[in-house]
């Protein structure tokens, strides 16, 4: 079979399936499996798909820029919550855990009992202001450079800080989830979610139901880069066959 018609096929099953793993593609087209990555990857390149862990899916818009805190702060307000005292519920006496920065990661602080013990990690200046009222948690900020409305720290010195520290648990935000991975709105804050992501021994991302399907400009990770999503709701069953092949799990809260 010749590329293009290889090229065409392969757009074809998308297009009907949503998404497609390499194992089927090998037998649909008869090819090795090393052929069709690279026509996924040329075909990513022109934007026909996106790839993902195990197969390919349609090609994901970007949404935009990332509303203001204020605004988010208001928006599934309950569900946050929610899914805040599900991360919180988590969390062990005594250990060291990073919470990101995020209107959802504010929510696991404030979920924190008041009587809890333990090292609380984060590039959030709100985080680290609401658990300054638990006296026996240890707060450590990150340092870096401040983004105004989320007060996020970020830089080489937040990488340096995330990259140098072995938490027990991290909890990250999440400007999108899809099959296409973890992603997030800001390029600067990115390489600092992955420092976090990389040494951790268990990993949650935090993503409200809006999320799901939604890609923000930049990936963190594929979806093998997490243990969990902690949500609100159930995830889409395209979203949900992604996790599954991926080794990754949701907890609704």
């Amino acid at each position: 079979m010749l590329a293009a018609e290889r090229h065409r096929r392969i757009v074809a099953e998308i297009g009907r399936l949503k998404f497609v793993t390499t194992d089927d593609l090998t037998t649909l087209l008869g090819v090795s499996h090393e052929t069709v990555r690279r026509d996924l990857a040329l075909l990513e390149r022109r934007g026909e798909l996106s790839r993902v862990h195990g197969g390919a899916t349609s090609p994901q818009a970007p949404v935009g820029e990332e509303a203001p805190f204020s605004e988010r702060s208001g928006t599934l307000a309950l569900e946050k919550e929610a899914i805040g005292r599900a991360a919180a519920a988590l969390i062990e006496p005594n250990q060291t855990v990073v919470i990101d920065v995020g209107t959802t990661a504010l929510e696991v602080a404030r979920a924190l009992p008041a009587d809890h013990v333990g090292v609380v990690a984060t590039p959030s200046l709100l985080v680290a202001a609401e658990l300054s009222t638990r006296p026996r948690v240890e707060v450590l900020v990150s340092g870096g450079r401040l983004r105004a409305g989320d007060l996020a720290c970020s830089s080489a010195q937040a990488v340096e800080f995330f990259g140098d520290l072995r938490a027990d648990a991290v909890f990250v935000g999440s400007g999108g989830i899809a099959p296409y991975g973890l992603t997030d709105f800001h390029l600067d804050e990115v390489a600092t979610k992955r420092a976090m992501l990389a040494n951790a021994s268990h990993r949650y991302v935090l993503a409200d139901s809006s999320k799901f399907g939604r890609t923000a400009a930049h990936r963190v990770c594929e979806l093998d880069g997490f243990d969990a999503v902690i949500s609100d709701k159930p995830c889409p069953a395209e979203l949900r066959t992604a996790l599954n092949r991926a080794g990754s799990g949701l907890i609704v809260a």
